[in-house]
């Protein structure tokens, strides 16, 4: 029972922006179709009310639930939007963008948080959760460097901040650069925006925006991707810091270190794959039930999807984020604007 009140009030917050999407842009403006995009609506929301109106604490499991359960089962379920072979296209092409975007994070933003005097762990900690997988990067490498609480902190506030910028930014950015192109504008959220949950919301934003679901497809499978590369980054940063000091953790084992949400989204393709062979559908099926099964697991992962971006916004305290210092918060944004100019780059030259 103590997940209710947080969960609901994130799911009023969707079905809230979804409204507000429609009255703005169908009742009021007399367009067609909404310019305005109901899951923006629903981020904007979520922040307002946490920002404006003091929640009680009892609501805070249920908004977590729905940012950490409730945006996995959702991207789990988007599996089923493709096949196991357009996931390993996607995938593959997807590589030498992510390879190149961490790379250059991992280097420049040590290197600048050095020169602006701040500690090596908190600078380790904004690179690895700008060019990784935010928060989860941040938290599993923390450890293995022994950094401070106040030092994860800082680094998850910095991600946090900026990544939700970029969520609401970027997919408008992302069609302008790549003129309209949504598997370029995809691949470029996938690698430069932080979070998970920001991925999927600035990939929801673009899809709802430009009524491109390529998009959409693209940055969850390339964020998926990235999200793998903690497999070698959170190892080098432990190695690096052993040799930089004597104390340290071992990393964990490598198979800790694999998101279940990655394995479940791939099993979801698989289920797709199979299910498209034959005549029947796991020789029960006809192609219309299938179709129809399809069709409901992909409205019922954006409906995930919309309250986990109620829950993001909810989750986020402006108050907060002030409060952590300009050298921090310049380091973020310096990180922040490194992995998306270098993001562009890659995806102008190699496509």
């Amino acid at each position: 029972m103590s997940l209710l009140p947080g969960l609901l009030l994130a799911l009023a917050l969707a079905l809230g922006g979804g409204f507000l999407s429609e009255l703005i842009g169908i009742r009021w403006l007399g367009l067609p179709k909404s310019p305005i995009s109901a899951i923006m609506m629903a981020i904007l929301l979520g922040i307002a009310v946490r920002n404006l109106i003091s929640l009680p604490a009892w609501f805070d499991p249920g908004i977590r639930f729905g940012l950490v359960r409730v945006l996995r089962f959702g991207i789990v379920l988007l599996g089923v939007r493709l096949s196991l072979g357009e996931v390993g296209a996607i995938g593959l092409k997807s590589l030498p963008v992510i390879l190149g975007t961490v790379s250059a994070a991992l280097i420049l933003v040590t290197y600048l948080a050095r020169r602006l005097g701040l500690s090596a762990n908190l600078g380790t900690l904004i690179a690895v959760g700008t060019s990784i997988c935010g928060a989860t990067a941040i938290v599993a490498t923390a450890p293995t460097i022994t950094a401070k609480d106040d030092e994860v902190s800082y680094a998850v506030a910095c991600v946090t901040l900026f990544g939700i910028v970029a969520m609401l930014v970027y997919p408008f950015a992302g069609n302008v650069i790549f003129d309209g192109d949504p598997f370029a504008a995809g691949l470029f959220l996938g690698t430069s925006v932080h979070e998970t949950a920001q991925v999927a919301g600035a990939g929801l934003v673009y899809q709802q925006f430009y009524g491109e679901a390529a998009a959409l497809d693209t940055a969850t499978v390339t964020k998926l991707v990235r999200n793998l590369g903690m497999l070698l980054v959170i190892p080098l940063m432990c190695i690096v810091h052993h040799r930089r000091n004597s104390g340290g953790e071992d990393p964990p084992p490598w198979y800790t270190m694999i998101p279940l949400f990655v394995v479940g989204f791939a099993l979801m393709s698989l289920a797709r794959t199979v299910g498209d062979m034959g005549d029947l559908a796991f020789g029960v099926l006809t192609p219309g039930q299938w179709s129809t099964v399809v069709s409901t697991i992909k409205e019922t992962a954006e409906l995930c999807l919309a309250v986990a971006m109620a829950a993001v916004g909810l989750g986020t305290s402006i108050r907060g984020l002030v409060t952590i210092g300009f050298k921090p918060l310049g380091v973020g944004l310096f990180s922040a604007l490194v992995v998306g100019v270098v993001s562009v780059a890659l995806i102008s030259v190699l496509y």
